[in-house]
Formats: C-alpha cells, sequence, structure tokens
C-alpha cells in the first residue's frame, strides 16, 4: 500500500484521492471535536482517547518498517506541538460552547496553515483560491460571532474560550505543516502515521496519573467513558490518518483549506446531537464555508 501511495505523489489521480482524504479528515474530525466536547470533561475524554491510542498504535508499529535515524527529532517536535494543541483545546471545550470554539480553532488554522506551506513547502495559491479562502473564513468567523452574540450558556468564561481557541487554531496550524514535512520525509508514509499515534498518545494517561488530575476521574463511570474513548480512537486514526496522506499525496495548504469543512459537520452535529440551536442565518455562514472550499479546489 505504501508503494501505491507513493506512485500517486504529484499525479491527478492523487489529486482527486487527496480531496476525498481531506473531505472524509473533516467529517471525521468534527465528529472527533463532538466527542471530546459532549457528555465528559474534556480532559477525561482525550485521556479515554488516548489510551485507546495507545494499545491500539503498539501493533501497527510492530508492522511498519522501523523509523530511520533522522526522524526521532521530527518525531521529538511532533510530540510536543500535539501536546500543547490537546492541552489549548481542552481548555477552549472546557470554557466555551462546543459550536462557538470549535469555528474559531478551524477558522484560525487553515489561514496560517497557508502561510507555513508557502514558508516551507513554497506552495502557492492562484488569486481564485485566495478568495476562496477569504470566503470559508468569512463563513467559519461568522458563525463564531453570530454564536457568540446569541449564546444564552457560559457566557462568563466565554472570552477565555476564545482566546484559547485562538491558540488553538495556532497549533493547528503549526501540526498541520510540521506533519507534513515529517510524513515527507520518511520513505514509508505508514512508519510516520504509526509511530505518530504512539508516541503522541502517552502524555494525557501519564498527565491523568499526577495526583493533581487523578479528580478528574473521581466518581466517572470507567465502562461508557472507555467505550466513548475505543469509538474517538478510531475516529482519531481516520480523521488525522487521512488529513497526513493527504498532505503527502498534494498541496498541505489546499488540504488544510477542504479539512476546515469540519465546521459545517461540525455545526450539524452541535444541533442534532449536542441540542444546541441552528437557524436560518447559521445555515446561509456553513453554505458561504463549503462554497468557499470549492472555489479553493476548481480554482487550483
Amino acid at each position: 500500500m505504501s508503494d501505491a501511495i507513493i506512485a500517486l505523489d504529484g499525479t491527478e489521480a492523487g489529486h482527486r484521492l487527496a480531496m476525498l482524504l481531506a473531505l472524509s479528515a473533516a467529517l471525521l474530525h468534527a465528529i472527533f471535536g463532538a466527542l471530546q466536547k459532549g457528555r465528559y470533561d474534556p480532559w477525561v475524554s482525550r485521556w479515554a482517547i488516548d489510551l485507546w491510542l495507545l494499545v491500539l498504535s503498539v501493533p501497527l508499529i510492530l508492522l511498519v518498517p522501523f523509523p530511520e535515524p533522522h526522524m526521532w527529532p521530527i518525531f521529538a517536535g511532533m510530540v510536543v506541538i500535539h501536546f500543547v494543541y490537546k492541552v489549548m483545546q481542552a481548555m477552549a471545550y472546557t470554557r466555551g460552547a462546543y459550536t462557538v470554539v470549535y469555528p474559531v480553532v478551524r477558522g484560525t488554522g487553515p489561514l496560517f496553515t497557508v502561510i507555513g506551506a508557502y514558508l516551507l513547502f513554497g506552495e502557492t495559491f492562484t488569486g481564485a483560491q485566495w478568495i476562496g479562502l477569504a470566503v470559508l473564513l468569512a463563513g467559519i468567523f461568522g458563525l463564531a460571532l453570530y454564536n457568540f452574540a446569541y449564546l444564552e450558556t457560559a457566557r462568563e468564561t466565554l472570552a477565555p474560550a476564545l482566546a484559547y481557541a485562538f491558540v488553538t487554531g495556532l497549533f493547528v496550524a503549526l501540526y498541520t505543516t510540521y506533519d507534513a514535512y515529517g510524513i515527507r520525509a520518511t520513505q514509508d508514509p505508514f512508519t510516520f502515521l504509526a509511530w505518530f499515534f504512539f508516541l503522541s498518545a502517552f502524555d494525557f494517561p501519564l498527565l491523568m496519573a499526577l495526583p493533581s488530575q487523578r479528580h478528574r476521574l473521581h466518581g466517572v463511570a470507567l465502562r461508557p467513558l472507555l467505550k466513548r474513548g475505543l469509538a474517538g480512537a478510531f475516529i482519531a486514526f481516520g480523521s488525522f490518518g487521512c488529513v497526513m496522506l493527504a498532505t503527502r499525496l498534494d498541496k498541505v495548504g489546499e488540504a488544510a483549506v477542504l479539512r476546515e469543512t469540519s465546521t459545517v459537520f461540525a455545526a450539524l452535529i452541535g444541533w442534532l446531537a449536542l441540542k444546541e440551536t441552528v437557524g436560518p442565518r447559521r445555515i446561509v455562514l456553513m453554505t458561504l464555508i463549503a462554497v468557499g472550499a470549492v472555489i479553493v479546489e476548481i480554482g487550483g
């Protein structure tokens, strides 16, 4: 499979596959975010997900080729970046409503990813693609502002929630470009993916083992939590795996923008599963996000 993926690099078929992978990542990431934000404390939810990722990735690292020596410093940087990202996201989710926080995180990410992809990989956007990105960001931030204006719950913690969401978005851009660099630095992309899931899953299980954090698990029914964590782990494999393969096959910036259609899916999940209100104005804003993503894809 690795040889087949590598053979598609830079081809039209690779471009189409990258688009499908990025859109799949969008849907899966919205579900993943809702799982972390939903029933349980976001810190506890992330602990359960990472615990399963750690267990399930052990057989994967035994199946793929061993990483080249130059990959270990790259993995070290990846672990730090993803740990900070996860902490910032948990801080944001603890303080703000999902449909407010999530659009800010996802709206900040693609803009800085496009800039990072230019600096790191020399990728450029056409004029039409910049217009598409502007339309997409208008929809994402418009959705966040609308939610902010009409939010009825957790308003007292909204300002810090938005600040944490913005910082989280910066780390989304950082990990997207950094992971794209990492998956391109190894011969076998699945080597990077397997070791990524294994090494980046240690942090929250270790964090929750600290005496200062153990109280978060007091009174929590572990069986349903671990079931939720198992589902989240499989979704994480699909979400992060899809977007990383997309950045291996095609432009990092385009994959990042297409993935941010996850905001549309997140709004629908917030409405259907978390019982958060969705009205006609939100539908218009979600349409802007989708239209912007289409313009970016067509304008390339």
